[in-house]
């Protein structure tokens, strides 16, 4: 439950700084994104260690970044996804 209330938060508020990011295992973050959002993978990404996770239904996004000790952390959150257009907007974020 700890993990849901922290993702929560994360939607009303978003953060670019890793150290303020909300972090845990990938598959807890992963399974937080899908069960509690409707969120899915988006598709056509190029970057090895993030990854945009939207909901066209919600309208809601995650940037997550991949750690390599298993971990995820959550960089931006968003709402008013609207598919591709919206993804380039997001993977911009990743070269700021």
């Amino acid at each position: 439950m700890k993990p849901v209330l922290t993702i929560a938060a994360l939607i009303f508020t978003a953060s670019t700084a890793l150290a303020d990011s909300t972090c845990m295992s990938s598959a807890e973050m992963e399974a937080s994104l899908t069960d509690w959002y409707g969120e899915t993978p988006v598709a056509g990404q190029d970057a090895k260690d993030t990854q945009i996770w939207a909901s066209e239904r919600n309208g809601t996004w995650t940037l997550v970044q991949y750690l390599p000790d298993g971990n995820s952390c959550v960089l931006e959150t968003g709402e008013d996804w609207n598919g591709d257009k919206n993804a380039d907007e997001v993977l911009a974020l990743l070269t700021d």
